[in-house]
């Protein structure tokens, strides 16, 4: 079964600075847990795919338009709403397998080298539609 692993922030529920405010040495530490989560995951034939995401300010909202023009707009922004910050999508037997996973990831290091304890949502992957569709 696959799962999807979304780690997601706002500046209201996170117990720990921003990102833009860690030394380097830090976002070091931060970045080679990550990796080394990730080469792990990847020797055990678990990972199918995990990417960081560009901060929120970047991001863009789309809609279809009944004028067949999308309307585009900004957000979300860390300061109101929840936005997600990364994901993994791996490929487990047993959907505790995929929990252990997120817990070990919401232990990423942060400032101080102290477990961040970040939520992570776990979700399985849809495989294929309903039956009764």
């Amino acid at each position: 079964m696959k799962y999807m692993l979304l780690m997601q922030f706002s500046e209201q529920t996170a117990d720990f600075p921003g990102i833009g405010t860690w030394t380097a040495e830090e976002l070091k530490a931060h970045i080679a847990f990550m990796k080394d989560t990730n080469r792990k995951l990847a020797e055990a034939g678990e990972l199918v795919d995990a990417q960081g995401l560009a901060m929120p300010e970047t991001a863009r909202i789309v809609r279809s338009h009944a004028g067949g023009v999308p309307v585009v707009t900004g957000g979300p922004y860390p300061e109101t709403k929840e936005f997600l910050a990364g994901y993994w999508i791996v490929d487990c037997d047993k959907p505790e397998r995929a929990v252990e996973i997120a817990a070990s990831v919401s232990a990423a290091p942060g400032p101080g080298g102290t477990p961040l304890n970040m939520p992570i949502e776990v979700r399985q992957v849809m495989s294929a539609p309903p039956g009764e569709m």
